[in-house]
């Protein structure tokens, strides 16, 4: 179906004007928050009832990417009334986000609300590609049915996979830093095995050492391979397809920690050939997403200001928020919340532990007398939620939150 991206089935103009308008206005609605609009532009509000401040990031929330792709979804669910739309997974990593496409009659074709299979699809369904893209395999077997596209394909995604068949084509292995589970970074790795090219995935320092010091120096092939089984195409072979590496990654790392991966890398290369025969062995080139880059820039930003604690709100899958909420970890008390009905009270908050994949529950999480909360949100978090957080935290410090309706 018609989107930004080239398909093989045929195409239909899902941004006429009309319907654009509509979708706007229903977007809007569901997502749009005023308070959040206008403390945005001012940076924080206090109210001295509460002692409270709430200090906001510069940049959070939504990107263009995310954006785009809810409005295309909105997009078709008008342009196509009679028929029922498929998606193939979470259109953005947010519960709230993906209950409501759910809710409004689009059928999930995996995760636990899973509605529908693949191979019952036929010619002329309508199944929509989530931001974080598809595999290729998947993407050729709905072609192969007759299904119709709508690709809602980030295009920053889509610049990695162009950089990955490059060095696919060049017989160049892609190393890819990031989360070889993650609906991105398998999608990127079929692009590689798509030009018959080969990927290993790295998500830490420490896994990329072992495959520095194996470029370096050789070692037990079998339990490199047994280490990172599951992180490698079909065929790898360590020996041969770790002589000539390229780095690209999933968009939503950091990117201080992508150009360590690199610069380590690369430096194991110039160690085994020479820093004159670098070129010949070794490719980099920077496939960070500016809206992720902007968002932790401006929590780097704010965490330099006087602040008692640090509330990340999204999806506990995503990866973007995870690195936001990293970052916070390392300066001062931070909780990772999906939503303000993480927050149960003054006493006490659940929040996610990303590190034991579990939601835990903190007691007198929140200090007494005057305090600063710091607040910011991934890019799939929308502005209902963060204000849904902000009232409530003015709430249970007893204020009224419609106090906030008036701040200057």
């Amino acid at each position: 179906m018609a989107t930004d991206a080239p398909s093989k089935s045929k195409r239909t103009n899902l941004r006429r004007p009309d319907i654009m308008e509509m979708v706007k206005a229903q977007v809007l609605s569901h997502y749009q928050s005023d308070l959040v609009d206008r403390l945005r532009s001012k940076g924080e509000v206090s109210c001295l009832e509460s002692q409270l401040t709430i200090r906001l990031a510069k940049e959070f929330g939504f990107c263009y990417g995310v954006e785009r792709c809810i409005d295309l979804a909105y997009a078709a669910l008008k342009v196509f009334p009679d028929k029922q739309l498929y998606i193939l997974g979470e259109i953005i990593h947010n519960p709230e986000v993906n209950d409501q496409i759910r809710d409004m009659g689009i059928q999930f074709l995996s995760g636990p609300h899973k509605a529908a299979e693949i191979e019952d699809l036929g010619e002329e369904d309508i199944v929509i590609i989530p931001a974080f893209g598809t595999e290729v395999s998947i993407r050729e077997k709905l072609e192969s049915k007759g299904c119709q596209f709508i690709d809602t394909t980030c295009g920053d995604v889509m610049s990695v996979w162009k950089r990955v068949r490059s060095y696919a084509t060049e017989e160049v292995t892609s190393i890819i830093h990031g989360k070889a589970s993650h609906e991105e970074t398998m999608a990127t790795s079929s692009q590689a095995i798509s030009r018959n090219g080969h990927y290993l995935v790295v998500n830490t320092f420490e896994e990329t050492d072992i495959i520095c010091q194996y470029i370096e120096k050789g070692g037990n092939k079998t339990a490199l391979l047994e280490r990172f089984q599951g992180s490698y195409s079909e065929g790898f072979d360590p020996d041969l397809h770790l002589q000539a590496v390229g780095v690209a990654n999933q968009t939503t790392m950091m990117r201080g920690e992508t150009e360590e991966v690199q610069r380590r890398i690369r430096g194991a290369i110039v160690k085994r050939y020479g820093a004159k025969n670098v070129g010949s062995h070794f490719r980099f080139f920077d496939t960070i997403c500016g809206a992720t880059q902007d968002r932790q820039d401006a929590l780097s930003e704010m965490l330099k200001k006087p602040m008692d604690l640090l509330l990340v709100i999204g999806g506990y899958n995503s990866s973007n928020t995870s690195h936001l909420a990293e970052m916070g970890e390392r300066v001062l008390p931070t909780f990772f919340i999906k939503n303000s009905g993480e927050i149960i009270g003054q006493d006490r908050i659940r929040h996610w532990n990303q590190y034991a994949q579990q939601v835990e529950e903190t007691r007198n999480w929140m200090p007494e007398g005057n305090i600063t909360i710091g607040i910011t949100a991934g890019a799939s978090c929308p502005n209902n939620l963060i204000e849904d957080v902000i009232t409530h935290l003015f709430d249970i410090r007893g204020s009224s939150s419609d106090q906030l309706l008036y701040f200057n």
